[in-house]
């Protein structure tokens, strides 16, 4: 089922509705060119507050380490999922990035209501279970930016632990985003088998 797309909020929310179960759903990585998309999924509880938490892109790294901590710890239930770079050169990354998203969903342990997704677009895929798209939500709702977080935060230790096996790449500090250097690395050194090559790459 659909509800309206929102965008704009004075402020953080914790629910977007007083009686539903509801789930915050996120993810990092859509636009790096190595590495996998990852997608996060968080209940928190109806009368959750937090005096910093915000959209991921708005705190630094320890911030977030912090904040994943008690996210985790909070949380009534949180799922992470992932699409491989073969499975975004198969069916493109925003198709993948939603099955990322179902994946984060289907770990949860309580059933969600209510998804709320940052963005425009999801993929329905749970016909008893309602979902609204919300263009920055992740800067808008709790459960999101937790969202925000934990997927942020997972795809950067994958991202720093994939960089012992290829250096050369310096994704412990890019991510496997599009930098200057990352692009530089692949003309000189080519591409690694985490390299999305449906992407521009060179």
């Amino acid at each position: 089922m659909y509800l309206l797309i929102l965008r704009s909020f004075s402020m953080l929310k914790s629910s977007f509705t007083n009686d539903l179960v509801e789930a915050g759903i996120d993810e990092a990585g859509r636009g790096c060119l190595a590495g996998a998309v990852v997608a996060a999924a968080v209940i928190l509880p109806k009368d959750y507050t937090h005096t910093w938490l915000n959209d991921s892109k708005q705190l630094n790294k320890k911030q977030r380490e912090i904040l994943r901590l008690e996210i985790e710890k909070e949380a009534i239930s949180f799922g992470i999922g992932m699409a491989s770079p073969e499975e975004i050169d198969k069916v493109n990354i925003l198709q993948a990035t939603m099955l990322a998203m179902h994946r984060a969903i289907d770990l949860l342990t309580v059933r969600p209501e209510l998804l709320l997704i940052d963005g425009k677009y999801f993929k329905p895929a749970y016909p008893f279970i309602m979902h609204q798209s919300i263009v920055k939500g992740d800067s808008l709702f709790l459960s999101i930016a937790a969202a925000s977080i934990i997927a942020k935060t997972e795809r950067d230790r994958l991202m720093e632990t994939l960089a012992k096996t290829y250096p050369d790449y310096a994704w412990e500090k890019n991510a496997g985003y599009p930098t200057k250097a990352h692009y530089e690395a692949i003309r000189k050194y080519g591409i690694t088998p985490f390299h999305r090559k449906s992407f521009r790459l060179f």
